[in-house]
C-alpha cells in the first residue's frame, strides 16, 4: 500500500478573500441594506397614508349619515344643526391625553342651487361636505382634502325614522 502525502504549499492565506473582494462584497451588502430601509419607509408612508384617508372617509360617511337623519326644519337651521364648520382627530379618544394625531378641518355647506329649475327644488337640499388634513413628508407640508355630497328630501327617510314631517 503506497499513500502518498499531499504537499502543503508555503503560501499563507491562499484560501483566504482578497482585499478587492471584501470591499465589493460590502458594497453590495451597504446598498441591499439602504434599499431594505428605504422600502420599509416606503411602506410605512403607504399604510400611514392609507390609514388617514380611510379615518376621512369614516368622518365623511358619519357626517351624512347624521344629516341624511334630521327632519326639514333641522336642516334648515345651518347655526345649531349643521355647523358650517367642524373639527374631528384622527384618534378621537387620544385628545384626552394629547396623542389625537392628525387634525381633519371640515366644511358643510347647504344649498339647492344646482335643483334650481326642478318641480322638487323646494323640498330637495344638496348637502357638501368638505374635509381637509394636512401631512408633513420630509420638509414639506402637503394638504389631503377628500368631498362628499347627498341630497336630503324633505319626505325622505328622516320621517320613516322620527315618524314625524
Amino acid at each position: 500500500m503506497n499513500l502518498s502525502r499531499v504537499k502543503k504549499s508555503n503560501r499563507r492565506g491562499a484560501d483566504a478573500y482578497g482585499l478587492p473582494e471584501v470591499v465589493i462584497a460590502l458594497v453590495i451588502i451597504a446598498t441591499l441594506l439602504v434599499a431594505l430601509y428605504a422600502g420599509f419607509s416606503a411602506g410605512f408612508a403607504v399604510m400611514k397614508s392609507a390609514r388617514e384617508n380611510l379615518r376621512a372617509t369614516q368622518i365623511l360617511v358619519q357626517r351624512a349619515e347624521v344629516i341624511r337623519l334630521y327632519n326639514w326644519t333641522q336642516i334648515q337651521n345651518t347655526n345649531l344643526y349643521l355647523k358650517p364648520n367642524f373639527v374631528e382627530y384622527y384618534d378621537p379618544l387620544g385628545v384626552t391625553n394629547g396623542k389625537y394625531g392628525v387634525m381633519y378641518v371640515g366644511t358643510m355647506r347647504t344649498n339647492a342651487s344646482n335643483l334650481t329649475g326642478t318641480s322638487y327644488s323646494n323640498n330637495v337640499r344638496a348637502v357638501t361636505i368638505s374635509l381637509f388634513w394636512t401631512n408633513r413628508v420630509g420638509k414639506t407640508n402637503i394638504t389631503f382634502s377628500r368631498q362628499l355630497q347627498t341630497l336630503v328630501a324633505r319626505y325622505g327617510m328622516q320621517n320613516y325614522v322620527y315618524g314625524q314631517q
